[in-house]
């Protein structure tokens, strides 16, 4: 993928600013400390280093930090988090729990688009996302195929990638997200070569996306490719899933790839509300404690990290002790369930109405705004369309997963990046044929950086 990479140099020697966003989703394919609690890693701590990085660039070029439609959609956020930060069950809590929050909602975003220059540095970062997910997906594969994988049903095959049993959601995130960048970029307007090999990508990401076994990474994907399909055009979209079709009846029907388990384990969406397994009724049971904590404490929740602390208060019996994480070079542990699994219902229950209102308002002016710079694309020429597919599908796929999940192990700073490449697209590339424009100097009182239309 040689021609991913020519974005790297630019008017002469002079490098992309996305470098120090490529190092971050690098760290993520190292393979985790075994003896670690599945907590912060080293890409979080590069993360760090990003928005240090472009501090510093933005006091060295003497630049606007952000514009203003740009600092009050990646700014709500920190409405609720001021306020429940306070009624936090400890300092301490509130203070993790908040930098948490701010780390993957505001502070790596607004470094993420503020680096961004043009669509070359947008699809470098999306290749790099194809990348990871690339590299997660053959480890996972090789996992499964010499049954060197996490625990699933007492076998280990579970396709994990480097991030081990203790973030065993973390490879399905990867691919799932990197088959979205793949399939946006098989969608675009490029040349047929990229065009190929994105849909060669895509179409080989499916494996380690089926072997992961997440039914969330499931739905979440095929509901993503759907959009995108539809943003794309009609006729674009049946060739597109008349060719995925195909190649799952080859993976699945012709070469067998897990088709008794994945059988079973499709099956099993189905029956979640008949003949739920163990790990759905646990998920429904801190669903409704994560529900009573809201209805109890409605504007401001429990306080930063308080799920954990009121969820035998709350919970029913119903409610096992945890989950048996085991494999892929880690002993057997006992994981304690510290959250309700679902994004929406954990920022409902620890920081209440206020909290889930000034999180979902960012995100869905996100949306409203990536949305409306595709049409804006489609006026001004298709050449942004790959980018525009991209970012619509990074947003939709992290909304629909966060019915099921939600932040948590060193695969969150991924989540981070994400919502930067979304961010540049919906509040400063807007469509526009070439690049979005530079971030004007402070001393300048025309803001030439565009808003959302």
């Amino acid at each position: 993928m040689s021609f991913a990479l020519t974005p790297l140099v630019r008017r002469g020697t002079v490098l992309t600013p996305v470098l120090p966003v490529v190092a971050v989703l690098a760290l993520l394919a190292l393979p985790l400390d075994p003896s670690s609690e599945g907590g912060p890693g080293p890409a979080d701590a590069m993360s760090g280093l990003l928005v240090l990085f472009c501090a510093v660039r933005l006091v060295r070029n003497r630049r606007r930090p952000l514009p203003r439609t740009a600092a009050v959609v990646l700014g709500l956020p920190v409405l609720g988090l001021v306020v429940t930060a306070l009624g936090a069950y400890s300092p301490e809590a509130g203070i993790a729990g908040g930098g948490r929050y701010l780390q993957i909602f505001v502070l790596v975003p607004a470094a993420v688009l503020l680096l961004i220059r043009d669509r070359g540095d947008f699809r470098l970062l999306a290749w790099s996302f194809v990348g990871l997910a690339g590299w997660q997906g053959a480890v996972g594969v090789h996992q499964y195929a010499t049954r060197t994988g996490a625990s699933f049903q007492g076998e280990p095959i579970r396709a994990v990638g480097t991030f081990g049993p203790q973030d065993v959601m973390g490879m399905a995130t990867v691919v799932g997200l990197g088959l979205v960048c793949a399939f946006a970029l098989t969608l675009g307007q490029a040349t047929v070569r990229e065009r190929a090999v994105a849909l060669a990508c895509a179409l080989a990401l499916l494996v380690p996306l089926a072997l992961s076994f997440s039914r969330g990474a499931w739905i979440a994907t095929a509901v993503t490719c759907t959009v995108q399909l539809v943003l794309a055009g009609l006729r674009r979209a049946l060739k597109v899933a008349a060719a995925v079709a195909a190649a799952g009846v080859v993976l699945v029907g012709g070469l067998g790839v897990g088709t008794a388990t994945l059988q079973e384990r499709i099956s099993s969406i189905t029956q979640v509300a008949d003949a739920p397994d163990q790990s759905v009724t646990d998920r429904y049971t801190m669903w409704a404690a994560a529900t009573d904590m809201w209805r109890e404490h409605p504007l401001g929740g429990v306080g930063l990290k308080g799920f954990p602390e009121y969820r035998d208060a709350y919970a029913s019996l119903t409610l096992s002790s945890g989950s048996d994480t085991d494999g892929a070079g880690v002993a057997y542990r006992r994981q304690p369930l510290l959250s309700p699994h679902s994004m929406y219902l954990l920022v409902l229950s620890e920081q209440g109405l206020l909290g889930l209102m000034a999180f979902t308002g960012s995100w869905l002016a996100l949306l409203v705004c990536a949305l409306r710079a595709m049409a804006r694309a489609r006026v001004s020429g298709p050449h942004g369309l790959d980018c525009g597919l991209a970012a619509c599908g990074l947003l939709v796929w992290q909304l629909t997963n966060f019915v099921y999940a939600d932040i948590g192990g060193p695969s969150t700073v991924l989540s981070g990046v994400a919502l930067g490449l979304v961010a540049w697209w919906a509040l400063a590339g807007n469509g526009d044929a070439q690049a979005a424009p530079s971030v004007p100097a402070v001393g300048n009182t025309r803001e030439s950086v565009a808003r959302c239309p």
